[in-house]
């Protein structure tokens, strides 16, 4: 790749708060959480960060970007998708639309779509949506099984995803497959046993999804151990569509993450604020499924707790690849202010995967950058839905679209 500058950064998001340039007594409770530089420049050397200063003082390189005064920030980091996946549930949007509730039971229709579907067509639908991703602005992304339920189904799924990423998650415990319907416990005994053989080497993480219609608090902690006593890290559906154990579980078990959390008691809150399990916020299914309430990411974030942001893009419940719409949802709906939501879709994003390489800007870090046709990050949650963002360094189109260089 060589060495580039990149110039005349107006705003550099970097995620250190000890990086800002300015006087104590001039930067406020966000610029310091972002760790904000202003009039910077940047240069990567043969894809990593190797300098960061002020903007027209960096040393001879192969080439310059001028960016004429946008902002910078890191790439977004994606920790919840659900993109391998055959069919379409546009006629089920409708009826939500129309007054239906939303139910679990919707993701049986996808399964079937799924299985009936060869690798080529799932492989081709989730790299467009992964492209689309990275147009907005996004750099490592996670992506669950989940829409195959059998042994032969789960793991092609798993194959599928891990041509396009390393964080990948293993999630036959989404709800259990149409032939158990009313055999519970032999599903879970399918997951944990031969369905697991045959994922757990497919798979970073494992998942469970805590919902009525889907699976209980005993049983989730059955498959979460299985998973983990495989290497697999853990990750919990919680809370979704109502109150219930799914964020207690992921914290007596320390998963990485607690994903919805649309229904927080205090108990749970108080969980979430005081274990290294994050809150990852998907307001995007909450505006799909006309959730009469979102997270309150506000709570949250007061309580200590840690907070991330995801699309969780799949085809019934939040079939969107923009984290700059989920940006301003939790801007608008979430009550996080602007700079709170970046962080939740950086660095917060890198902290559910249990990263610390990217989410951030620093010297030896990879370039994962996104610049912002804007000033300022604000920007993301003041312009809704204007294709504000653009990748920058992008890799060749020969290269894997969506894979991080995460080796563990």
């Amino acid at each position: 790749m060589g060495s580039v500058c990149i110039d005349r950064i107006g705003e550099l998001v970097t995620n250190d708060p000890g990086g800002t340039d300015r006087p104590a007594e001039d930067v406020t409770d966000d610029a310091h959480r972002l760790g904000i530089r202003r009039d910077t420049a940047v240069v990567v050397d043969d894809g990593r960060i190797a300098w960061i200063g002020r903007a027209g003082e960096a040393g001879p390189t192969d080439e310059r970007i001028d960016v004429e005064g946008c902002a910078v920030l890191p790439a977004f980091v994606d920790s919840h998708s659900h993109l391998i996946f055959g069919g379409d549930r546009t006629a089920e949007f409708d009826a939500r639309m129309r007054g239906e509730r939303y139910a679990a039971g919707g993701i049986r229709t996808t399964v079937a779509a799924t299985r009936a579907a060869d690798d080529a067509t799932l492989l081709a639908n989730a790299t467009h949506l992964l492209r689309e991703m990275r147009r907005q602005g996004t750099g490592t992304v996670e992506i669950k099984s989940g829409y195959g339920l059998s042994v032969h189904d789960e793991a092609r799924s798993l194959t599928i995803a891990g041509r396009l990423t390393d964080e990948t998650t293993y999630l036959g415990a989404h709800v259990p497959g149409p032939e158990f319907a009313d055999d519970v416990d032999g599903y879970v005994a399918l997951v944990t046993g031969a369905m697991l053989d045959a994922c757990a080497p497919l798979a970073r993480w494992i998942d469970v999804f805590v919902e009525q219609g889907a699976f209980g608090a005993d049983a989730a902690r059955t498959i979460l151990t299985a998973g983990r006593a495989r290497g697999l890290g853990l990750k919990v559906h919680a809370n979704q569509l109502r109150p219930g154990p799914g964020v207690q579980v992921a914290c007596e078990m320390g998963a990485a993450s607690a994903d919805h959390c649309t229904h927080l008691s205090e108990a749970d809150v108080a969980a979430l604020a005081d274990s290294g399990t994050v809150a990852t916020l998907v307001p995007g299914a909450d505006f799909s499924t006309r959730s009469p309430v979102y997270p309150d990411g506000r709570r949250l974030v007061d309580a200590g707790a840690t907070v991330a942001l995801a699309t969780d893009c799949n085809p019934g419940t939040s079939f969107t690849t923009s984290m700059p719409f989920c940006i301003a949802l939790a801007v608008r709906e979430c009550g996080l202010s602007p700079a709170e939501a970046v962080w939740a879709a950086t660095a917060g994003g890198a902290a559910a995967l249990r990263r610390d390489d990217v989410g951030r800007i620093a010297v030896g870090l990879p370039a994962a950058l996104t610049v912002l046709d804007a000033p300022s990050h604000v920007h993301l949650a003041y312009r809704p839905g204007v294709p504000l963002t653009r990748p920058l360094l992008a890799p060749r189109p020969d290269q894997a679209v969506g894979a991080s260089d995460h080796s563990g």
